[in-house]
């Protein structure tokens, strides 16, 4: 099952498992308590086939997960016809999931952008022409036009008198970088500047933007001590749970002592919040720049109380902005920025740029 699947699954449950709730609170308001009942046994049972679907498959892996606890505490519900904690229930289950697969949906949008910047095609000299060739086909020596506002496909050196590049994607530095001939150009970086050729020395897999893209996928697959630990104790958890639910029973007699138990013990944030924050924080920091090497890293910042930066291109919005126009000669400052920027609209340098956004302002 693909990703928009899953989704479009997850939504469907959570609005069955709403409805069912609302519903059946409805019927029971107006006196019809055996509707309700069945609204809500309809409404619980779908989400509960679908949590011992995915319970089946993490068992399959050898992966024994807090949800077990779920699916018996809804199980335990509707069997001793507790059908509305077993609603609550659902709804809550129903609505962890759809807000967990938000996140993923969002952290693969956050992906793709990151992707995007990754170009598909690259200009090889071949022959004393140009031919466009896919990435993989690039190989070490092989000479490459950067067109200007061109990313660099792969790592190389620049085989040009100069070339200016826009580094701020990969180091933050907000102004372009002037390499002389034979200087290291890193893919994902921008000509700001005219076209200049570049002899490539590695292949695209094995650049630095391919390796920025592959620490990300790493990182979100990556598990949080926190994860980690309920993932460790969520079998003696459990024994723990069914042990206190049988004893509560056994003492009193009362089987919804053992569903109550159940019920409390429903650990929903341990089993969705902690993989939907960390999820979520990791391809949001992707997406302003940031690149954390994984869960444990950002677990750990929660700790952390001093931050020591190496430079201040790191702290600012990694493009120029102008401040303050200093006019002569009578000529006004509005004046000064209309014919500047009248004069930059063509250009792809940052500065040109910024000085365009300010006369739009």
């Amino acid at each position: 099952m693909d990703h928009l699947q899953t989704d479009r699954l997850k939504t469907l449950l959570l609005g069955i498992a709403l409805t069912g709730l609302i519903l059946g609170l409805a019927f029971y308001a107006t006196g019809r308590p055996d509707l309700a009942t069945t609204v809500w046994f309809a409404g619980v049972a779908p989400v509960l086939a679908a949590l011992v679907v995915e319970i089946a498959r993490s068992l399959s892996r050898g992966e024994v997960g807090l949800d077990i606890v779920a699916a018996l505490s809804m199980s335990a519900a509707l069997t001793f016809g507790e059908t509305l904690a077993a609603a609550v229930v659902a709804l809550m289950y129903s609505g962890g999931t759809f807000l967990e697969g938000f996140a993923e949906g969002r952290a693969r949008a956050e992906m793709r952008n990151l992707l995007s910047r990754v170009p598909r095609m690259a200009t090889r000299h071949l022959n004393g022409g140009l031919q466009e060739v896919p990435l993989d086909e690039i190989a070490p020596g092989d000479r490459l036009l950067i067109r200007q506002g061109d990313v660099v496909p792969v790592d190389g050196h620049v085989a040009s008198a100069s070339a200016f590049l826009d580094t701020s994607a990969l180091t933050g530095e907000s102004l372009p970088v002037r390499l002389d001939r034979g200087a290291d150009a890193m893919s994902g970086s921008t000509n700001a500047g005219e076209a200049f050729d570049l002899i490539a020395t590695h292949e695209a897999k094995d650049s630095t933007y391919a390796g920025i893209v592959r620490l990300v996928e790493q990182a979100q697959r990556s598990k949080a001590p926190m994860a980690r630990l309920a993932d460790r104790w969520s079998l003696g958890f459990l024994a723990v749970t069914v042990a206190i639910a049988f004893a509560a029973w056994w003492f009193t007699g009362d089987p919804i002592r053992a569903v109550a138990v159940l019920v409390v013990a429903t650990p929903c944030p341990l089993i969705l919040a902690v993989p939907v924050a960390l999820v979520a924080g990791l391809s949001r920091a992707a997406h302003f720049g940031v690149l954390i090497k994984g869960a444990k890293p950002l677990e750990a910042m929660a700790r952390i109380s001093t931050l020591i930066l190496d430079k201040t291109g790191t702290l600012t919005d990694g493009r120029p902005q102008i401040v303050s126009i200093d006019s002569h000669d009578g000529m006004g400052a509005d004046d000064i920025l209309r014919f500047a920027a009248a004069l930059d609209q063509a250009s792809k340098h940052p500065v040109a740029q910024a000085i365009v956004a300010a006369a739009k302002a």
